[in-house]
Order: C-alpha cells, then sequence, then structure tokens
C-alpha cells in the first residue's frame, strides 16, 4: 500500500510541475485563473468499518481556463484494519468572479483500495464558498455527497454518505 502512496505521490508531483503557470499578469480570477496550480495536504482522522483511522492526503489540482479545474489526490487511511488507500481524480468550477465568499461545485470518480476486500468505486459531487485566508491562500467550507458504486450492504453500512469538508489550498 506505501509504494502505492509513493508511486501516486510523485504522479501528482510531476503532473503539477508540468503545469507551472507562465510568466503574466493575473486576470480578474486571481487564484482561480488559468494555468494556475494549487496543492492539497490533508492531515486528520476518519471512521469506517467501526474503526478510527489517521488519513494522510496529498493532492493537485490544475486550472485548465478562469476557475475550471482538473485534480487528483491520494489519501493513505492507517492505524486501523482494514488498511485504505483512495484515488480521487476530479473537476470543479469556482466562481471567481464573486467578490467575497468564492463559491464553488464540482464533481468526483473515487476508487478505494481496502486491504483484504474488493477494490470500491464511487462517485460523488461537492459544493461550497472559498474564504480568502492570504495573499494565494483559501480556506474551503462545503458538503460532499458520495455515491458507492457496486456496494454491497452486507459488508458496509451504508452506500451512500454526505459529509461536510473542510479544505486549506494554496496557489501557485
Amino acid at each position: 500500500m506505501n509504494r502505492k502512496l509513493v508511486g501516486a505521490a510523485a504522479a501528482i508531483a510531476v503532473a503539477a510541475s508540468a503545469f507551472a503557470p507562465p510568466a503574466a499578469a493575473q486576470t480578474v480570477a486571481g487564484a482561480f485563473s488559468k494555468g494556475r496550480t494549487h496543492f492539497v495536504l490533508t492531515a486528520g482522522s476518519g471512521s469506517a468499518f467501526d474503526e478510527t483511522y489517521l488519513v494522510l492526503g496529498l493532492g493537485a489540482s490544475y486550472y485548465l481556463i478562469d476557475g475550471l479545474s482538473l485534480g487528483l489526490f491520494v489519501e493513505s487511511w492507517s492505524g486501523s484494519d482494514p488498511g485504505m488507500t483512495k484515488i480521487t481524480p476530479s473537476v470543479q468550477y469556482v466562481f471567481h468572479q464573486m467578490q467575497t465568499l468564492k463559491p464553488y461545485v464540482g464533481a468526483f470518480y473515487r476508487r478505494t483500495d481496502i486491504d483484504g476486500l474488493s477494490d470500491l468505486d464511487s462517485v460523488g459531487g461537492r459544493a461550497g464558498v472559498y474564504v480568502q485566508a492570504g495573499r494565494n491562500a483559501y480556506i474551503g467550507l462545503g458538503a460532499v455527497y458520495e455515491s458507492y458504486l457496486d456496494c454491497n450492504e452486507t459488508t458496509y453500512r451504508s452506500c451512500d454518505s454526505t459529509y461536510a469538508e473542510v479544505t486549506f489550498t494554496i496557489a501557485f
């Protein structure tokens, strides 16, 4: 599992550096303008299978046009059994034209590798707002809905979930 996490983290770093923003004046979209790269680090706890896990993650997103980004994120869930690794490609649109709060909507696909069990796929959506915390730093507050595909309710308690998300992102 650790080899998978290291390999995925290396792929994210290579992809993010390959899409470095061009040297140009910033547009009105600022941190969410075309060519910008955002990096996300995750550290916290999560629960699954009636267990509590240490969750560590790494991700990057690249803005294809003002407000629209594609991202790739990796999470490692450790400290309990079974261990898990989650890989999540995503798309997100930030309504950058707003002055104080920057609303966002997005969608994602997630592949979860669970030690000793079949991999689990899910799709979902998210919505929330970004609040500026610094020149190129934002705090995101939002909600996520996730639906597990081909889910077996005899193994898992529920085949969908809704949860809050708090993110901190730095733009380059």
